[in-house]
């Protein structure tokens, strides 16, 4: 398998548990469209409590931590932020944008007793204010067994223009 992209997890995955791509498929699937519908809320019970959700400001790769990122959200963070998206105060959010998402080509880099780690491909599709914008995406997902369920550990969302000037993104990727 490939390098993940991510630094080792500080979460303990269920060992006694295979994570096999259809069931990581199901809850990408599942994320995509509690986004689309804007079910922020039960979006956040998605994420084990140490997960990190990054948009990179470039496409270089290497671990977040040590580069400039668009979003580098802890689960306080990604709780403000859904907080704001939902205030309706948000210049970027208020009106929401409809959205519809597609997530495909699933390239699992690595898996083992509990968790998978893998790669797709994302377009975000936006219409808002008359007019309709294309967000094409990479994202890597780390995703562990918990005793809750299957949870997200890491998400990367790599924009393919994430080196070019981005307009407001009022919205999750």
């Amino acid at each position: 398998m490939t390098t993940s992209i991510f630094a080792p997890t500080t979460v303990t995955p269920l060992l006694d548990t295979e994570v096999t791509l259809a069931d990581a498929q199901a809850l990408i699937w599942r994320e995509a469209e509690m986004l689309d519908r804007l079910e922020y809320k039960p979006w956040l019970g998605l994420w084990t409590a140490e997960a990190y959700y990054v948009i990179p400001a470039d496409r270089a790769g290497g671990e977040a931590t040590e580069k400039l990122n668009i979003v580098y959200d802890d689960a306080n963070m990604r709780a403000m932020r859904v907080k704001r998206l939902i205030s309706g105060f948000a210049m970027a959010s208020a009106p929401p944008a409809r959205t519809v998402r597609m997530v495909s080509r699933f390239v699992v880099a690595d898996s083992g007793p509990g968790v998978i780690t893998l790669r797709a491909a994302q377009m975000v599709i936006e219409f808002k204010y008359g007019r309709t914008r294309t967000l094409a995406a990479d994202v890597e997902f780390r995703l562990v067994a918990t005793a809750q369920g299957l949870k997200i550990d890491r998400k990367v969302v790599t924009l393919i223009n994430a080196d070019e000037p981005l307009h407001g993104i009022g919205y999750l990727l």
